[in-house]
């Protein structure tokens, strides 16, 4: 019998740090199921990160399985996009908020992320490219989009999403009272002005929270969702801004939603933007790209 390759990267710090408990599960199921499991524990900035091991591997594995936190996930997928041949990628949540797994149907249930990471039906979706640098699900900045990767880990270890939560309301008088002007030019959109926070995102749920209420969001259509919210001048604008979020009101003053298949983004001041809640640099002028079907993952 001639066994597939599949190569194990586990996060052991992500989320509560669980992703290392069922690796025998992991490595059993693959087994069974005609793969040959190679094993890494991922350890950044060393020889055991995620960029260097796909890199080592390229066109000598048919699949890697991923379990860790959304940052992790980006990290492999990430190193994927660099590869010559993009083996098939699997995710075992293991985060805190695990909102790109959330979107694509993957269970927080670890047993069943499992079955599906091995079992589970192929799906190719669109990542994000601003520069250099892949995101699998979001890329914002402004107000509490520090939250994510600002937030300690071991407060995230003990807390889970609660740490998020927590950190928000900490950052809540600075993050209020947060403005940035910038000019954007997107697909039908040219616009400029002071901005609370911003997002190009491919999943309806972000840091935890569905921004983006009942639209139509697919994570194939080669198209990402644009959010824009204006820096309110007052409490009576900022009340505006939370219920038009909370009732996804159409139409708002302060907030521009589009599906977009890229943006420019140009300010005066460099901008710190977030990649799937990891600290994706800071730019005076960027552009975001969708790059269509670009990475297959197993789900439901």
């Amino acid at each position: 019998m001639t066994r597939k390759k599949a190569l194990v990267l586990i996060n052991k710090t992500a989320g509560m740090g669980r992703a290392g408990n069922d690796t025998f599960d992991i490595v059993k199921k693959l087994a069974e199921n005609g793969y040959e499991p190679l094993v890494y524990p991922i350890i950044p900035g060393t020889e055991l990160s995620s960029e260097i091991l796909l890199s080592q591997y390229d066109g000598k594995i048919d699949m890697v399985l991923c379990s860790g936190g959304d940052g992790t996930l980006n990290h492999v997928m990430s190193a994927i996009m660099d590869m010559d041949q993009k083996p098939v990628l699997a995710y075992v949540p293991a985060g805190s908020t695990n909102d790109f797994a959330k979107g694509l149907g993957i269970p927080a249930q670890r047993s069943k992320a499992i079955d599906i990471a091995v079992l589970g039906k192929e799906y190719t979706y669109d990542v994000g490219r601003i520069g250099e640098r892949y995101f699998n699900y979001v890329a914002a900045f402004g107000a509490f989009s520090k939250v994510s990767y600002a937030t300690d880990q071991e407060l995230k270890n003990v807390l889970g999403y609660a740490a998020y939560v927590i950190s928000a309301i900490a950052e809540l008088p600075q993050n209020i009272g947060y403005s940035t002007h910038m000019k954007v030019e997107a697909e039908g959109i040219s616009e400029e002005g002071d901005y609370l926070f911003g997002a190009m995102s491919n999943s309806a749920s972000v840091g935890g929270m569905n921004l983006f209420g009942d639209s139509d969001i697919h994570q194939d259509d080669g198209k990402m969702e644009l959010m824009l919210i204006r820096s309110p001048k007052n409490l009576a604008e900022f009340n505006a801004i939370l219920t038009a979020l909370a009732t996804r009101e159409e139409g708002n003053p302060y907030i521009t939603f589009k599906q977009v298949r890229w943006a420019n983004f140009y300010s005066e001041d460099e901008v710190e933007w977030t990649l799937d809640g990891e600290f994706g640099g800071a730019y005076k002028e960027s552009r975001i790209e969708v790059v269509n079907k670009a990475i297959t993952i197993r789900v439901k």
